[in-house]
């Protein structure tokens, strides 16, 4: 007997394919910044090599959709070509912080358009598939989005407000349904990925009057997107959990924070702080409330952490597993380093560096010590460490993760590296 899981191998990964519109820089295409267009096939083969079959990738709506339902696709022909050549299932990100230029986004018609640019683009790729099953993500990270483009200012639309926010995350959750629902009229089978960060907001210790403004950050301002698309808050909207599908559990180090006040960023824990909460118990808190299958969708320590942010990610996920969470795999994500948004510094988080050459070339160097490591994991969930031929005629057996999460013993701990 065994237990098939959604993807063909345990560990995931993805590439940065952000295309907001910048507070200061206007439009911005981070693939073409990352040089992935150009560096596809070179990319995607390192994952093959790694063992890693599945991969996040992006279809940047604001410079394909050209208006009046017309669409121009072809800037992701390479990525197409190089999955296939190099047998990468992709869970396509339709909608990555962009939208396209002089599209109201308050409006009826930004639902509306999306859905039919949704419906376009599965058109596009289901006919240029290697192999199913076909994943989307529709609106990546509706939450977080809300946050940078709804309070902060940070991306369009630019809001300022709290009110902002939440109505911009409950526009975002609402084309999302629409988006699925026009998928799925061609493909039912699809699958969607819905992602969003897992966070942890506290009080400031001298200041224990806001621990009701932390808690709701924590417990309901953090599970917007997620209740609306589920069909647990306004139903009305058209969610299920059909349509929630399969959740996306993004986690980095900032994502346990202090309430600063609202209106700006809250503050990052020190790794030693008293109030952090082991990620086990966060996993299974969000697993809980909507009873999906899941995945870890991005994760990464920093420089030389990544090592023992992967020991510790995976101690944490397998204790997850231990209490009854239905996990299915865990994104490393970037599968190539990324830039800070703001400084264009680059942040070495990556299963490989970027090393820019005087010719303005961006060279790929996997970091050994980080590849090593997931290896180790790798075989300790008995799992390939480089792709065979098919590497889609057997899924994960998620038999073989419960075993290592007895064999080892895992136990959740709040002290990370």
């Amino acid at each position: 007997m065994s237990s098939p899981g959604i993807f063909p191998t345990f560990f995931l990964s993805g590439f940065e394919c952000s295309t907001f519109e910048w507070k200061d820089r206007g439009r911005r295409d981070l693939s073409a910044e990352l040089q992935h267009y150009t560096h596809a096939d070179e990319d995607y083969r390192m994952l093959a090599e790694l063992g890693i079959g599945v991969a996040r990738e992006g279809i940047p709506w604001p410079l394909v959709d050209k208006g009046n339902g017309e669409y121009d696709f072809s800037s992701i022909d390479v990525f197409l070509d190089a999955q296939r050549r190099h047998c990468i299932l992709p869970i396509w990100d339709l909608c990555h912080y962009g939208y396209p230029d002089g599209l109201d986004p308050w409006s009826p018609a930004f639902v509306t358009r999306f859905a039919a640019y949704a419906r376009a683009a599965a058109a596009y790729v289901a006919e240029r598939a290697h192999h199913g099953p076909l994943c989307f993500t529709p609106v990546n990270e509706p939450t977080f989005w809300g946050y940078m483009g709804g309070e902060w200012g940070w991306c369009a639309p630019f809001g300022k407000t709290a009110e902002d926010r939440r109505r911009w995350t409950t526009q975002l959750a609402t084309a999302d349904i629409a988006a699925v629902k026009a998928i799925r009229a061609d493909h039912p089978d699809a699958r969607m990925v819905h992602i969003d960060p897992l966070i942890w907001v506290v009080p400031p210790r001298d200041r224990p009057d806001l621990a009701d403004e932390a808690h709701r950050e924590s417990y309901e301002d953090a599970y917007i997107a997620w209740d609306i698309i589920s069909g647990l808050k306004h139903p009305e909207l058209g969610g299920s959990p059909e349509v929630i599908d399969i959740l996306g559990f993004n986690n980095y180090s900032f994502g346990q924070m202090e309430y600063a006040g609202g209106g700006k960023p809250n503050q990052p824990l020190e790794p030693d702080d008293d109030r952090i909460r082991t990620l086990c118990s966060l996993i299974e808190e969000a697993w809980a409330k909507y009873r999906r299958p899941c995945i870890i969708a991005e994760t990464s320590g920093l420089h030389g952490g990544r090592v023992n942010w992967l020991n510790d990610l995976m101690t944490e996920a397998l204790s997850a597993v231990k209490r009854g969470v239905d996990l299915h795999g865990t994104c490393l994500f970037p599968a190539v380093d990324m830039t800070d948004w703001n400084t264009g510094e680059w942040l070495h988080m990556g299963l490989a560096d970027v090393e820019p050459l005087p010719s303005g070339a961006l060279m790929r160097k996997p970091y050994l010590p980080y590849v090593d490591a997931l290896h180790r994991w790798q075989e300790r969930l008995k799992r390939s460490t480089k792709l065979d031929e098919d590497p889609f005629d057997t899924p994960v057996d998620l038999d073989d993760v419960r075993d290592a999460a007895e064999r080892i013993a895992a136990t959740p701990d709040a002290n990370w590296h």
